[in-house]
């Protein structure tokens, strides 16, 4: 069991990959009060937004983009409420304290990908793009099966996504909340339905800027209060964490992440371009009203998500001793006859260790609401691709009306309500780290090498971009799928496929590798009109001269 806990520490979000298995160790425990008058509180409130932006979304500008008019500042909360997922603070906190320094290396392949997107496409992004990342891909290539590839990459990394945030919330509220399994998924779900369907990106962007308010706040708190029982000094609270942690002085030295490198590489390549090809990431740089504030939001995210991993790495130390050493936050269930220290609830035990019911209803209602504003995001990015993408541009060929998109995106949206609710039912009991890193990996692979091509190589053409795409996407889940961790132990096969449980590595030199030799390859008149087209391209990416603004409501 311990042996399963750290390779699937190693594979991605530890949080939500075992809390299947922690729901299966622990004894539920009491309905938490606190934690449900909170969130009730969060709910009406974000209800109350909903409603005042539903008389604000008028157009399909509106509806995916808030109508360009969020600030960088607005924006860059959004995006940090978007990327700080419950399994941020509660599987990097865990990460930390079973793992050590580990843990923190982990949150730096995340970090690193917010400098790629700053410094090479946020700019461009909100140049060229319109209400999909899909728009710049296609710009001037073909644009039905380009963004019919793009959509379908993109609606694949959601899907995924939306497996690990669904599966999460329906462990957490079990465990915190006492609700059961189906009627957390139930919950979950029609909320968000509710707030895309009716609020569209306003109503999106805001639930995540409160979120991200009220996550920043209750972690430097529990941070702020543990911290005091050691003098707020890190050398004090190091010096006592290594003396009892069962890895003692290795604990702050880097361990079993990198002793196999190959996976190690890997999965630092999947979560740094991950992060640049996550659609409903990059969807957020068309909210703001141009590249000027898109630059802004980013390097305001990077500030955020920045501040709040070093708090989560502060919480995971301290949880080693408050946590770990204080048999009354023990878990209930034991694992090779030791009693389970924290586990994946380290986060919580820790603020009700420092702060009471209180505080830990305060937290368990905010990482509740945190996986509210991250599905509700991911509901927004794959709508938008089934009605902006596949059904205006590719069905329509751009003569859809803003009603009828706007109508389809709502009809998308409930559809992939209901399809999430089903995942979430069918995949309780599934191993869903796979997922997580599935989604990094086929955003690292499918989305980011076509994207980056097209923003900056003049040879990109149609054939180049499929191939790369299309390539990039199969690879990416042939390898997850082919490798120990689903070939063997999900499936029973006796031997893997495939030796690593990483894709990045293997599938993004794929895709770039075919995109690069099809457009080379490709001679046809309409490759050279489109290589042609780079110029203008290039023009409205560096001035933005020709990109849309922001509406005046």
């Amino acid at each position: 069991m311990r042996k399963l806990i750290t390779t699937l520490s190693l594979l991605g979000i530890s949080s939500l990959a075992l809390a299947a298995d922690a729901v299966a160790q622990t004894e539920k425990q009491a309905t938490n009060w606190h934690a449900i008058i909170m969130f009730c509180a969060f709910v009406v409130m974000t209800m109350g937004i909903t409603y005042w932006a539903a008389s604000r979304t008028k157009s399909t500008s509106d509806f995916y983009t808030a109508g360009g008019g969020i600030t960088g500042f607005q924006n860059g909360l959004a995006i940090a409420g978007d990327y700080m997922s419950a399994a941020t603070l509660l599987g990097l906190t865990a990460m930390v304290y079973t793992q050590g320094y580990d843990g923190y290396i982990y949150m730096l392949c995340f970090f690193a990908g917010w400098p790629i997107i700053l410094f090479l496409m946020a700019e461009r992004l909100r140049n060229l793009g319109k209400f999909t990342f899909s728009d710049i891909t296609a710009y001037r290539l073909d644009q039905g099966k380009v963004r019919t590839m793009a959509a379908i990459s993109s609606l694949t990394v959601v899907c995924f996504y939306l497996i690990a945030q669904m599966v999460g919330a329906g462990q957490l509220i079990k465990l915190l909340f006492g609700l059961e399994y189906n009627t957390a998924i139930f919950v979950v779900g029609i909320l968000m339905m509710v707030y895309v369907t009716f609020g569209g990106m306003v109503a999106t962007t805001w639930v995540q800027i409160i979120k991200a308010c009220m996550l920043l706040a209750g972690g430097t708190l529990v941070m702020f209060l543990a911290m005091s029982e050691f003098g707020f000094s890190f050398s004090t609270l190091l010096e006592k964490a290594t003396a009892v942690h069962k890895l003692g002085d290795k604990m702050m030295y880097p361990g079993a992440l990198l002793k196999d490198p190959v996976t190690a590489i890997s999965l630092g390549l999947g979560l740094m371009f991950g992060t640049a090809g996550l659609p409903h990431i990059l969807m957020r740089f068309f909210t703001v009203t141009d590249a000027k504030e898109a630059r802004k939001s980013v390097l305001y995210a990077s500030g955020f998500v920045a501040y709040f991993f070093n708090v989560i790495f502060l919480m995971g130390l301290c949880g080693i001793l408050i946590v770990g050493q204080n048999p009354e936050f023990f878990e209930g269930g034991t694992i090779g006859g030791k009693l389970i220290g924290g586990g994946n609830m380290v986060a919580m035990h820790l603020a009700k260790a420092v702060g009471g019911n209180m505080l830990l209803g305060f937290l368990a209602a905010v990482a509740f609401a945190t996986i509210l504003a991250v599905v509700s995001g991911l509901a927004l990015a794959g709508a938008s691709a089934i009605s902006h993408d596949i059904y205006a541009r590719v069905i329509m060929k751009g003569q859809a009306s803003e009603a009828t998109e706007i109508r389809v995106s709502k009809i998308a949206t409930i559809c992939l309500g209901f399809v999430a609710i089903v995942l979430g039912i069918l995949f309780e009991k599934m191993n869903i780290a796979f997922m997580v890193g599935l989604a990094f990996g086929v955003a690292a692979a499918a989305n980011f090498p076509v994207l980056i091509l097209s923003m900056y190589w003049k040879g990109l053409t149609t054939k180049g971009a499929l191939w790369g795409g299309y390539s990039g996407l199969i690879s990416a889940v042939c390898f997850v799928l082919f490798s120990k961790s689903v070939w063997v132990d999900v499936l029973g096969n006796k031997a893997a496929l495939f030796p690593y449980t990483q894709p990045a590595l293997f599938a993004m030199p794929i895709a770039f590798l075919m995109a690069y030799l099809m457009s080379k390859s490709d001679a046809s008149a309409r490759a050279k009109q489109e290589i042609e087209a780079y110029e203008d391209q290039y023009v409205r990416a560096q001035t933005g001269y020709g990109a849309a603004g922001a509406s005046n409501h």
